[in-house]
């Protein structure tokens, strides 16, 4: 299989919008994110990447076809959200990256694609003169009952890229589950590495 893997940009980035939204849509609603969205509202959450000079959509392409899409902005463009959870760490906002999101269908894993997504959110990162990347994974107790039996942690993925944990820098975002009546807080671990 050929997958094309390159950042998006102008008309290319605007017209992959809704097909992103999809996706994101699609593959949150696996665990471990579990996540019951909307079109309007991942309208709304794309638009960042198509208006900030700074941000970028990296798409994955079989063909015409999206199948995987990761993003990434400055860190300071989400300063309000992330400024508590780093006060104690002593680093300069301004100084990270921060990776989004990576979404890919299931059947398009192991072939080195997420390897590309960080490659090129790096890369991007490395020209805007950051010094480090972050980014942030849900946690889920090990006993929750939606957990699936073969369900397999990324950490091995991350800290061969060079990223570890941040001890006690979690963010709180709120979400609708699958199967809840509305949304609920979750706890999101960062996740730091160095260029």
């Amino acid at each position: 299989m050929s997958i094309a893997v390159h950042p998006l940009r102008g008309d290319r980035l605007d017209a992959a919008l809704e097909d992103v939204a999809r996706l994101r849509l699609t593959v949150f609603r696996d665990w471990p994110y579990l996540y019951d969205g909307d079109m309007d509202y991942e309208r709304r959450y794309l638009s960042v990447y198509r208006d900030a000079p700074d941000a970028i959509l990296v798409g994955a392409f079989d063909g015409a076809r999206i199948v995987g899409a990761a993003t990434g902005t400055p860190m300071e463009d989400h300063a309000a959200e992330f400024a508590a959870a780093f006060a104690a760490t002593g680093l300069d906002l301004a100084r990270i990256f921060y990776c989004a999101e990576s979404v890919l269908l299931p059947e398009y894993r192991g072939q080195g694609i997420g390897h590309r997504f960080f490659d090129l959110r790096e890369a991007h990162a490395r020209a805007l003169g950051r010094t480090h990347v972050a980014f942030c994974a849900v946690i889920r107790p090990d006993d929750h009952p939606a957990r699936p039996a073969g369900a397999r942690s990324l950490e091995p993925f991350w800290r061969g890229r060079g990223y570890a944990p941040l001890p006690g820098v979690l963010a709180q975002f709120a979400w609708r589950d699958l199967g809840e009546a509305g949304e609920s807080v979750k706890p999101l671990q960062f996740w730091l590495g160095r260029l």
